[in-house]
């Protein structure tokens, strides 16, 4: 791997020192790197051609201000690290960002951060921020044991994809005195783009895709769980409008209802066919009042799945509404049949 140059240096921390030097930017890099103030200004120069650096006052006299792009990155030992003022003193003030976003970005930063923090067991944690002139992209890694790992630990899970799939439902934690379950969930909706890579897997939801997925993949970072938000600054979403999405509001503000990707359900060519998997998809169905089963991506299912989920299950749990959407014809001829009322 070649060695960074020091513009690449200088770009990792311009965004800090342009606030924290706005008038006195050319004798900071001079004393920093060691160069002359002609050098140190040539790469002033060349960080604000890139949209890294904004210039006003005189010639003789400029100030400095971040540009339109901005870059902020920081290190931090999980123990006492507080999430609210790690996004308050180190990157919120670094960042431009429209109110809707910002609020997006202040989400997601603390939420993933925390979970960092309570579930990880990890020592440290890397938060990265960048922002261009379209969007505002957040990674999140810690070294921890990796959050597939940490959930079917947990809830006894044969295969850590099962535990990705839980994780798609919501309402899922493995610490209920500390968190309600609904943080990823959530997050993973308000933003454009969001992916989770550890222990060899990696899952991603796109707001531009029907579908989720699931892949084998080693990922950025060697260990723990490393999480990549994305949202364009254009962005209309609000986290109001999110979390409305998935309750009964304004009547309920329960996280009621949830949107299963039944795609995620199947490991590699693995059809749904059997009652085994019916049971252990319907894990924890019992906590939402409505469940949209998203068959996107399934050409069909077995007999004696359908008649788990869509007899069996429905009723012993009447309380419980199955909403399947987008299926194909077999799919709904197996749905039709499961459902129809049986004459005694």
């Amino acid at each position: 791997m070649p060695k960074p140059s020091k513009l690449d240096d200088l770009v990792r921390s311009v965004t800090r020192d342009v606030i924290e030097h706005p008038r006195d930017l050319t004798r900071q890099y001079v004393e920093r790197l060691g160069i002359s103030r002609v050098a140190a200004n040539n790469y002033i120069q060349k960080l604000e051609v890139k949209g890294w650096i904004a210039r006003s006052g005189p010639s003789t006299h400029p100030v400095f201000s971040p540009g339109y792009r901005r870059r902020v990155g920081r290190r931090y030992d999980l123990q006492g690290l507080e999430e609210h003022i790690a996004w308050q003193q180190d990157f919120k003030p670094y960042l431009s960002l429209p109110p809707n976003v910002q609020s997006i970005v202040g989400h997601g930063f603390t939420e993933i951060l925390n979970n960092a923090i309570d579930h990880s067991t990890g020592s440290s944690v890397f938060v990265w921020a960048d922002q261009d002139e379209k969007s505002i992209t957040l990674v999140i890694s810690d070294d921890g044991v990796g959050i597939f790992a940490k959930i079917a630990l947990a809830l006894g899970l044969p295969d850590m994809r099962q535990a990705l799939f839980e994780l798609s439902k919501g309402k899922l934690t493995t610490d209920h005195s500390k968190h309600t379950g609904e943080g990823i969930f959530f997050t993973s909706r308000m933003f454009d783009l969001f992916d989770i890579s550890a222990n060899g897997l990696r899952y991603n939801h796109s707001a531009h895709s029907p579908n989720d997925w699931l892949q084998e993949s080693d990922g950025i970072f060697p260990e723990g769980t490393a999480v990549f938000m994305q949202t364009a600054l254009k962005s209309q979403r609000t986290t109001s409008e999110v979390y409305a999405q998935f309750t009964n509001a304004p009547e309920d503000y329960d996280f009621s209802k949830t949107i299963v990707p039944m795609k995620l359900a199947t490991y590699g060519d693995e059809q749904l066919i059997s009652r085994s998997q019916a049971k252990r998809l319907i894990a924890r169905f019992d906590r939402f009042k409505t469940i949209i089963l998203d068959f996107d991506g399934v050409s069909e299912i077995g007999q004696a799945f359908a008649d788990e989920l869509f007899r069996v299950y429905s009723s012993e749990h009447p309380d419980v509404e199955l909403l399947p959407s987008n299926m194909t014809a077999q799919v709904e001829r197996m749905w039709l049949r499961a459902s129809a009322p049986r004459s005694s």
